[in-house]
C-alpha cells in the first residue's frame, strides 16, 4: 500500500485538483490534513504516471509525495543547519561581514550543487575569514540569522510523539549550539572554527564533519537508540546532505539544489518544514505549535 500526499501554500490547494487525481489513480477515500493546503490518499500500486504529474504538480505550486504508506511516522529527525532549519548559510553571512561576502556565496552554491568537494570548498572559504574578531559570530547571530518557517511545529510535534531529534551539519558549532537549543535538537554536530585570541584564525579544526559524517550520524544514533535507518526522517538542501537521504527512510530535498532533488527521494519544493508533518500523516490539528519568534 502506498500514501500520495498533496502539499502547497496555505488555501492554495484546489479540491477538484485532489480529487480528481484520486480518481485518476484509483485512491482510496481523500483525507484532507490541512484545509486547502495538504490532503492524502492511499492506493495499491505506483502509478505509471507519476513523475509527470510530480511536474504537472509543480507548475501549479503543489508538491506531490508518494510513500510506503507502513512506518511513515518516524521515530527520528536527522536535520542539516544551513538553507534547512534556518533560512541563511551562515558561512556566506561571516562573509558579509568579512567583505569578501559575493566570493564565498559562488564557492557555496557550487559545493552544495556537488560541483567541488565539500572540504576543500570549506577550508578554502573559512580561509577567507581569517582575522576577524570572535564577537562577528554572535554579530550574525542576533541580526543575519532566521529560523526556517515551520521549524518549531516540526520539531515540537516529532518529539512530543516520543521522537528523538539531532541537528548536523556542515556549518559550525558556534552556531548549531544556538540553533538547536532554540528549536530544541536533542543533539547537535558540526565543525569548529579555530578562534585564537579572540580571533578567527582562518582555519577549521580537523577531521571536517561533511557527507561521510552525516551518513556516520545516521548509523551511530539510530544504533544508539535502537532503531533502524528506516525510522529516520532526514532532511536537507545541499549534495554533502545526499548520503544521509538516501539512506534514510524518507529522505526529505527541502527547497534542495537542482542535482540534490535528482537523486533524493522525496522533494518539498513548495511547503515549509511542516510539509514534513504532512508527510507522517500528521494533521495540522495535530501540530504543537510553541510560539518562536524567527530570529535565533
Amino acid at each position: 500500500m502506498y500514501t500520495t500526499t498533496l502539499i502547497a501554500q496555505p488555501g492554495t490547494l484546489d479540491p477538484a485538483l485532489a480529487e480528481a487525481l484520486r480518481n485518476a489513480w484509483g485512491g482510496g477515500d481523500l483525507v484532507w490534513l490541512s484545509p486547502d493546503e495538504a490532503a492524502e490518499f492511499d492506493m495499491a500500486a505506483l502509478p505509471d504516471t507519476a513523475d509527470a504529474s510530480w511536474s504537472a504538480l509543480q507548475d501549479q505550486g503543489v508538491d506531490l509525495v508518494i510513500q510506503p504508506s507502513a512506518g511513515r511516522r518516524k521515530k527520528m529527525l536527522l536535520a542539516d543547519m544551513d538553507s534547512t532549519m534556518i533560512q541563511q548559510e551562515c558561512i556566506d553571512e561571516l562573509a558579509e561581514l568579512a567583505g569578501v561576502g559575493a566570493q564565498v556565496k559562488e564557492i557555496t552554491s557550487r559545493a552544495m550543487n556537488g560541483e567541488l568537494d565539500f572540504e576543500g570548498a570549506l577550508i578554502e572559504r573559512v580561509g577567507l575569514l581569517g582575522g576577524l574578531p570572535e564577537t562577528v559570530i554572535n554579530d550574525v547571530l542576533a541580526t543575519r540569522i532566521t529560523l526556517m518557517p515551520g521549524g518549531a511545529a516540526l520539531l515540537a510535534t516529532m518529539k512530543a510523539n516520543g521522537a528523538y531529534a539531532a541537528l548536523v551539519s556542515g556549518g559550525f558549532t558556534s552556531f548549531t549550539t544556538h540553533v538547536a537549543a532554540r528549536l530544541g535538537f536533542d543533539e547537535n554536530r558540526a565543525n569548529t572554527l579555530l578562534i585564537d585570541a579572540g580571533t578567527l584564525t582562518g582555519a577549521v579544526a580537523h577531521p571536517i564533519l561533511g557527507r561521510d559524517a552525516k551518513v556516520a550520524a545516521l548509523e551511530e544514533i539510530t544504533r544508539k537508540l535502537g532503531i533502524s535507518e528506516d525510522d529516520v526522517l532526514a532532511v536537507g538542501d545541499g549534495a554533502n546532505d545526499l548520503g544521509m537521504l538516501q539512506r534514510a527512510g524518507a529522505g526529505v530535498a527541502l527547497h534542495a539544489k537542482p542535482s540534490v532533488q535528482a537523486q533524493a527521494k522525496l522533494r518539498i519544493n513548495h511547503g515549509d518544514l511542516t510539509a514534513l508533518l504532512f508527510l507522517q500523516g500528521y494533521s495540522r490539528e495535530a501540530f504543537v505549535t510553541p510560539e518562536a519568534p524567527q530570529q535565533v
